[in-house]
C-alpha cells in the first residue's frame, strides 16, 4: 500500500516477543483481539484494537540493534514507551491479564478521568490497563480542542 504523505501517518505497534504463540494467547484471550494474517514464521499481525499489533519473534540476549549494545531481555524491563489499552470494565480485563500470566505493578488507581491498572505482560513489558470515567481526559485537560 503506497500511502499520500501529506495524510497524518499511520501507526503500526511492533512488539518483541521469544515465544510468540504465548503471546498471541495473551493478548487475544486477555483483550478480546483476533489474528489477523501470519507473516512468516516469525510475525503475527492482531487486529481488534485501534492500532495493528505485530507481534515479532526475537530470541532473548538478541541484538536489537547494530547501534546499540544492548540486547534483548524478556525478564521485567522499563522503556518509556508502552501501551495503553483501554477497556469499559477494567476489573474483569485486570482479572484476564492476570489468569493469562500478567503481573499487577501498581494497586488500581482512581483519578477524576477514570480508573488505571500499571501491569506488566509474561514478557517484560509493561501496559497499563485504563477505563475512562465521565469525560475522561477531558476532566483534567486545560485546553479544549476546536
Amino acid at each position: 500500500m503506497v500511502r499520500n504523505m501529506s495524510s497524518a501517518p499511520g501507526i503500526l505497534v511492533n512488539i518483541d516477543v521469544d515465544d510468540l504463540e504465548a503471546a498471541l494467547a495473551f493478548y487475544t484471550s486477555t483483550f478480546g483481539l483476533r489474528i489477523g494474517r501470519r507473516l512468516g514464521a516469525d510475525a503475527v499481525e492482531v487486529l481488534g484494537a485501534s492500532a495493528p499489533l505485530y507481534f515479532l519473534a526475537k530470541a532473548a540476549d538478541t541484538s536489537a540493534s547494530p547501534k546499540t549494545s544492548q540486547v534483548r531481555t524478556y525478564a521485567r524491563h522499563w522503556t518509556p514507551v508502552h501501551l495503553d489499552f483501554v477497556v469499559d470494565d477494567i476489573e474483569s480485563t485486570v482479572k484476564s491479564a492476570i489468569r493469562s500470566g500478567a503481573t499487577v505493578e501498581l494497586p488500581m488507581a482512581a483519578h477524576n478521568w477514570g480508573r488505571i491498572a500499571v501491569m506488566a505482560d509474561p514478557f517484560g513489558h509493561g501496559f497499563c490497563i485504563i477505563q475512562f470515567l465521565g469525560r475522561g481526559y477531558d476532566e483534567i485537560a486545560s485546553e479544549q480542542r476546536t
